[in-house]
């Protein structure tokens, strides 16, 4: 058992007890991973972002080749502040789900199951004939057809053209909202329901961020699997990660173990979030399993699934991805844009599952060309470098509101000081 899996599965409790990074240090003789006496400044700024003024609470984990340096709790992990954060306590992780879906998908391109270049139609009936609304309204749109078809390439980079939210899909994205898809019961029900949404733009001529596209990929992964997208997910990933904490569920048992979600009420306060899973948690996100945005899982088990990645495909003997895959993956993809960026940045490009850093100087934060991750709604964040052999990790639970004084977003912060601990 290597010293990733004797942190995760129990040393790092012992190492915590002595004050972390320092008995990290110890243990592995040499330069430390991170400057202990700047690991402060980190330390400091989220116990002072978990004050009685700001979020609950949060947990924060980085990883230094292969070794966890530094895994922290702060806060409370319950509106009344009367139960303390705890470093496995669980979080709604939400669109850090579609880098798992991501994986599932990759696993079946290294089966020779699929390619990337497939069309969406040769596995769901209903979408051979793609259309794009360029005008009239959601009650009567003026429609033609797409140049070409939606192929999984698109999907899992958010260029498919599906109604995004940008300038001008105003009108699609309300006639997608009239099929109601986010109310399926289940991921076929959702395929059967997007099958009549028409595209806000031809495929391959935008980034447009959106989670229709990974719900798509994750029925796709069902047909082609044979099993359900729950069951390929706990087969594949989870079991062989030992990721036993990650689910679209939390067990009875373990449900004290989830930190409250909240948001800012019209007063200013915080409050429980008005959403299913904020009211009973532990209960499913969503009504299907959602490849974009349904999981629960823990600092410590996503640390496992980007150390993984990090790796190139493999963690404690369990070779999830190969090298050439993962490599893939932590490419820009959007080549074929001009600029070749999001919707989000011009310093970003788009990977498989995540954001890839392409001009980390105009990023204006310190990082790397080359660095991968994603967010979450709720304000979980993760990045793994490849060129710094880092993963850091941030997981708190706050779904921003826009138009009231809300909590302060803290990841660049939290970026920039993980990366100024460096030696």
């Amino acid at each position: 058992m290597n010293s990733v899996c004797k942190r995760l599965c129990g040393m790092i409790f012992t190492a915590a007890t002595v004050s972390g990074v320092a008995a990290a240090a110890q243990a592995e003789p040499g330069t430390p991973a991170l400057a202990p006496t700047r690991l402060d400044r980190l330390h400091d700024y989220l116990s002072h972002a978990t004050d009685a003024r700001g979020y609950l609470g949060g947990v924060s984990l980085i990883m230094r080749d292969g070794v966890i340096v530094d895994w922290r709790a702060y806060g409370y992990r319950d509106l009344a502040r009367h139960k303390p954060m705890r470093k496995d306590d669980i979080f709604r992780i939400y669109s850090m789900t579609k880098t798992v879906a991501s994986v599932a998908v990759m696993m079946l391109v290294e089966e020779g199951k699929i390619t990337l270049e497939d069309p969406l139609s040769r596995y769901l009936p209903g979408f051979d004939a793609p259309q794009v609304m360029t005008g009239g309204t959601a009650e009567h749109p003026t429609l033609r057809s797409a140049s070409k078809p939606i192929t999984l390439h698109a999907l899992i980079t958010h260029t498919a053209g599906y109604p995004a939210g940008l300038k001008g899909d105003e009108e699609a994205v309300k006639r997608m909202e009239r099929v109601d898809p986010h109310g399926a019961r289940d991921l076929r029900d959702f395929a059967e329901r997007m099958s009549h949404v028409a595209l806000a733009a031809d495929p391959d001529t935008r980034f447009g961020y959106d989670g229709a596209s990974i719900e798509l990929l994750a029925r796709v992964v069902e047909v082609v699997s044979g099993k359900s997208f729950d069951a390929f997910l706990r087969e594949r990933i989870f079991t062989p990660l030992q990721m036993k904490d990650t689910g679209f569920t939390v067990p009875a048992s373990q449900r004290d173990r989830i930190v409250d979600l909240t948001t800012m009420d019209d007063r200013g306060h915080l409050a429980i979030a008005d959403t299913a899973s904020a009211k009973h948690p532990g209960e499913r996100l969503n009504g299907y399993d959602s490849g974009a945005g349904g999981l629960y899982s823990t600092a410590g088990d996503y640390a496992r699934f980007a150390q993984m990645l990090l790796n190139g495909g493999s963690l404690d003997g369990q070779q999830l991805l190969g090298r050439k895959t993962v490599e893939l993956m932590l490419q820009n993809h959007l080549t074929m844009l001009s600029p070749p960026v999001t919707q989000f940045s011009q310093a970003e490009g788009f990977g498989i599952g995540g954001l890839v850093v392409i001009d980390a100087a105009r990023r204006g934060q310190l990082g790397s060309n080359g660095q991968y991750g994603w967010t979450g709604a709720a304000s979980t964040y993760y990045s793994i470098d490849p060129k710094e052999h880092l993963v850091a990790i941030l997981m708190l639970q706050h779904l921003p509101r826009e138009g009231v004084k809300d909590l302060p977003r803290i990841s660049r912060n939290f970026y920039d000081l993980v990366y100024q601990t460096l030696p």
